[in-house]
């Protein structure tokens, strides 16, 4: 059994992944105020669910057509990326956001010929920086990314365009709007918590902020 968009957000919520507080907002590297914090590594830590996720990872990366490669995008991309090439068993590599201080001071770790085509994996995706970056990376290394799949996205709009200026595809397992949707049926939330939750998602519809969390 795979889960739908929903049914991961509903899982998420309740290994704690996600958390929501909308009264006692969290502060996003970026400095940015958020009612919301994501952490899917989380799941690496619950074998039935983990499994449960990398099939829908295998099922989710035929939306990009044939690829030779995956890689991830350093640090938390690195795991689900690593788990889904060794189920597809294809190569894998992971992006740095900057190159190693030291040794051969490498930008992307492991091997991928020249020409690849390459499918990067994202664990969450706010404005999509840290994963357009790790895009250019690849492809200043001659290399074809046929688009970026990841677990959880927080669906701006903003972002959406950044992909499609980009010209990369992007697919997400689940959305901000579905883990809405499954917190207040499971009663995580309340009306009151809600409203908070969609005004904040909301005004990030017109932030600037080129960072990811």
């Amino acid at each position: 059994m795979t889960h739908t968009a929903l049914e991961l957000a509903g899982k998420l919520l309740q290994i704690k992944a996600i958390k929501l507080r909308p009264h006692h907002p969290f502060t996003w590297a970026s400095g940015i105020l958020s009612p919301i914090y994501c952490d899917n590594r989380l799941l690496l830590s619950h074998p039935d669910f983990r499994d449960e996720v990398v099939e829908q990872l295998v099922q989710a990366s035929k939306h990009f057509g044939p690829f030779d490669a995956v890689a991830g995008v350093a640090t938390a991309g690195i795991p689900h990326g690593t788990l889904l090439a060794d189920r597809l068993h294809k190569p894998f590599a992971y992006v740095r956001s900057k190159p190693k201080k030291h040794g051969r001071q490498n930008l992307i770790e492991g091997h991928l010929p020249e020409g690849s085509k390459v499918l990067l994996v994202e664990d969450l995706i706010s404005t999509g920086g840290s994963s357009l970056q790790a895009v250019e990376a690849l492809r200043q290394a001659n290399l074809q990314v046929c688009g970026v799949l990841a677990l959880f996205s927080y669906g701006f709009r903003q972002t959406k365009e950044r992909f499609e200026q980009a010209d990369c595809p992007l697919y997400c397992l689940s959305t901000y709007e579905k883990l809405l949707e499954k917190a207040v049926e499971e009663r995580y939330i309340d009306e009151e918590e809600l409203q908070i939750l969609n005004q904040w998602h909301q005004a990030m519809q017109t932030e600037k902020t080129q960072n990811d969390e």
